[in-house]
């Protein structure tokens, strides 16, 4: 493992961005936000701005939204907001928005202000806490200390009990439906006739949402490392043929001598831990792109000697698959995805004493071309899969329809070729749903190409987009 451990110290602090924990230093050209009105032009009803605490260059302040917008269930919810102070800015706003589902925004204001500083004379950013996130965030600490920030991490069945019972039937308010709802309120809270949405991972997937939901309301949208409109997919089956393009397209770049495509499926056979070496993989593309190492842990694995992929596997856990709920909260993740998506026993309208069966049946008819490097078990036994299959029967929200195309605004499609948490293979899933998509794809890079990637090929198609 001293490879790998050799990366950490200098790439640890692009998994704290990941996670929303870390604030980079200021930057010129922006102004202060002390030096801006406290109820600026066509901000009335996002109330008590101020300059942000960890960022005062930046403007907070809390909008406020019905908790149930169908009105049946009573309550409000505040939601944090943050904006730089350009409101007469000559394209409007462009609002930026995270992942999981169950990153802040807040938290990231600063970053991203950076990353976007060529665009925003034009612009003003806004960032803001989706619900259920931040300061708000779900709790469900059994479930947060098994999943952490992963998505494919295999949850105890009572911790996913335990984050059930703590939300019980309010956990239906916390869809990606609920969120479109309430961006159309910080949108009018802005005085903003349309938005301009950049949107990254499960954000691009909010973004989607929100111009289906409100096309006459949307300028351009920026969709990186792509959820396609339709959402998750629970088996992954995007992402497991992808894993042997993306390992032997790094092996490539490192000049290692092996085939860890063929050596993954030797692991996966001999061991029957798909679902974990997928976890660890996908887990560990935020710390190197290159996944340097990892050739030869598989090799030697493949080969009866399991060691050193036992390390690996504990080190991803370790180092990136640890998260506070306040950076990621696994209630609102588990919330989110078990209300939106649909599995192999349909929605969670669906009786549970009825999914296992399903699910079963759907692993019997996968195919290897379908799973290879992996096998059928792999996609069945992913941690998002497991923590839907025993959740509650509850009401959800309608979906959009299966093929409706976005509105015919300019729309950017940005990915990585190193991305197994969103394969592009996805994002040219979206583009045929999408009038004209301009498509980026960044050698070398993985997933979160804007924050993350050394190349900076993919920010500046972003700068020249959204000032064309």
């Amino acid at each position: 493992m001293t490879s790998i451990r050799g990366r950490v110290a200098a790439l640890l602090g692009a998994v704290a961005v990941l996670t929303g924990s870390t604030l980079t230093g200021p930057s010129a050209g922006f102004a202060a936000a002390a030096a801006l009105p406290g109820g600026g032009a066509g901000g009335g009803g996002i109330t008590g701005q101020a300059p942000c605490p960890q960022a005062p260059r930046f403007l907070c302040g809390t909008l406020t939204v019905p908790f149930d917008h169908s009105g049946a269930t009573p309550g409000t919810l505040g939601l944090r907001v943050a904006m730089t102070g350009n409101s007469a800015a000559p394209r409007g706003d462009l609002l930026f928005l995270t992942g999981g589902p169950g990153q802040p925004g807040i938290p990231m204001i600063e970053r991203m202000a950076a990353r976007l500083e060529p665009v925003l004379e034009d612009y003003r950013l806004v960032m803001f806490d989706q619900r259920g996130t931040g300061h708000g965030a779900l709790q469900c600490p059994g479930l947060q200390e098994d999943m952490g920030s992963s998505d494919l991490a295999v949850p105890r069945r009572q911790s996913v009990a335990d984050c059930a019972a703590a939300l019980g039937p309010d956990a239906r308010h916390y869809s990606t439906a609920d969120t479109v709802a309430d961006i159309d309120l910080l949108r009018r809270a802005l005085g903003a006739r349309r938005l301009t949405l950049d949107g990254v991972s499960y954000g691009s997937f909010v973004a989607e949402r929100y111009a289906l939901a409100h096309p006459a309301r949307v300028a351009r949208l920026v969709l990186d490392s792509v959820v396609p409109q339709q959402g998750f997919d629970p088996l992954d089956l995007a992402a497991l043929p992808a894993t042997a393009r993306v390992l032997r397209a790094a092996c490539r770049a490192t000049g290692c001598t092996t085939d860890p495509a063929a050596d993954l499926a030797a692991t996966v056979r001999r061991y029957d831990n798909g679902a974990r070496l997928l976890g660890a993989l996908t887990g560990y593309e935020f710390v190197d792109p290159d996944y340097g190492g990892v050739p030869e842990i598989l090799h030697e694995a493949a080969a009866g000697r399991p060691e050193k992929l036992q390390e690996f596997f504990e080190f991803v856990h370790r180092q990136v698959d640890t998260a506070p709920a306040g950076e990621l909260s696994q209630g609102l993740h588990a919330a989110a995805l078990c209300a939106d998506s649909r599995f192999p026993w349909g929605t969670t309208d669906t009786p549970v004493a009825g999914r296992p069966a399903a699910l079963e049946h759907t692993r019997r008819r996968l195919t290897a071309e379908q799973t290879w490097p992996y096998d059928a078990a792999t996609a069945t036994g992913l941690g998002s899969m497991l923590v839907c299959l025993h959740w509650p029967r509850q009401q959800v929200p309608p979906a959009p329809p299966q093929h409706q195309r976005l509105p015919d605004v300019p729309v950017l499609l940005l990915g990585g070729d190193r991305d197994l948490s969103t394969p592009y293979e996805l994002l040219y899933e979206q583009a045929e749903l999408t009038h004209r998509p301009q498509i980026v794809i960044v050698p070398g890079a993985a997933h979160s190409v804007q924050n993350r990637a050394e190349n900076p090929a993919g920010r500046q198609a972003v700068h020249d987009f959204l000032l064309r």
